[in-house]
């Protein structure tokens, strides 16, 4: 959008902006706003203090997304900072009003030998639920990113399984002058013919998670040699690390894996690494997610879920 009519409207739209820079050479949060519904927390300090990285926790009044609110967040990461955004629990998305449409945006630019970490708890959709999600990462060749998008069927006490109207997610990544380099479209429908339910089967996560730039070449160097040893050995045979994770929660007969993952290389000089992860439960992903992002703790000062 170009303009200053078009700046003027989009600013209006933001309901949370938050800036990192360097401030006496560490990471410091120098800009921090949010409004209804959205609400921003900044822990003075998570992990250890040797660790440069600041966290931004993002939270929604009364627990979760009404129906029809409109989420916009934008986050811009200074050259040689470090941060990490999170929740602090899932985020619920409660039932669908009118048909309403729930939606979400996330903007970010991450400067040069930076690291942004988008490491949120799960979306859980209620049933009737309508949702919309949109992140759009702006980086340069040498910017690093971790990103983890994931949802689970509903809300398993009461009994819901995938009953949700419709989820959608969007991850787009540009590189420098808005070269795509990773463009990617989750959608989850309810349809008269077959449900997402039907579709689904025993699964009850659906997991994407993508590790991009030079900085975190080793994370994901193990995690591509991990998921091959797993898909290789169709799950069956658990190794030390892994077993918990992948090991079917069905002992009579042969069952489908607890835990599918894929996982491929992308972008120029495979820059960055796909994992596609689908569960039979939510506990397994974050096992998951603890074990193959672990390698970020000297980045972010502590392990990742956990």
């Amino acid at each position: 959008m170009s303009g200053k009519g078009g700046e003027r409207g989009e600013r209006k739209m933001e309901t949370g902006i938050a800036a990192v820079e360097k401030v006496g050479g560490r990471s410091t949060v120098t800009r921090c706003f949010s409004k209804y519904p959205l609400k921003l927390i900044v822990p003075n300090k998570v992990g250890s203090s040797k660790t440069d990285a600041v966290w931004i926790y993002t939270l929604s009044y009364g627990g979760g997304i009404v129906s029809g609110d409109r989420i916009s967040l934008s986050i811009g990461v200074g050259d040689g900072c470090t941060a990490a955004v999170t929740t602090q629990a899932s985020t619920k998305v409660y039932k669908s009003v009118d048909s309403k449409c729930s939606e979400q945006v996330l903007e970010a630019r991450i400067g040069r030998n930076a690291l942004l970490a988008v490491i949120p708890d799960p979306v859980t959709c209620f049933s009737t639920a309508r949702y919309s999600q949109k992140q759009v990462f702006r980086v340069f060749s040498d910017s690093n990113l971790v990103i983890v998008d994931w949802i689970t069927s509903g809300r398993h006490e009461s009994g819901e399984k995938w009953e949700f109207e419709l989820y959608r997610s969007t991850n787009q990544i540009f590189l420098e002058e808005d070269q795509p380099l990773f463009l990617d479209s989750v959608l989850l429908e309810q349809a008269s013919t077959c449900s997402i339910a039907e579709r689904m089967q025993e699964y009850h996560v659906i997991a994407m998670v993508i590790i991009l730039g030079p900085m975190l070449k080793h994370v994901q160097n193990q995690v591509q040699d991990e998921v091959k040893k797993m898909m290789s050995r169709h799950f069956r045979v658990p190794t030390p690390t892994a077993g918990h994770y992948m090991r079917s929660e069905s002992q009579s007969g042969p069952t489908r894996p607890a835990l599918v993952a894929s996982c491929s290389a992308f972008g120029p000089q495979a820059i960055g690494v796909v994992v596609r992860i689908a569960a039979v439960t939510t506990e397994s992903v974050y096992m998951f997610l603890r074990h193959h992002l672990a390698t970020l703790e000297p980045f972010l000062g502590v392990i990742p879920y956990g």
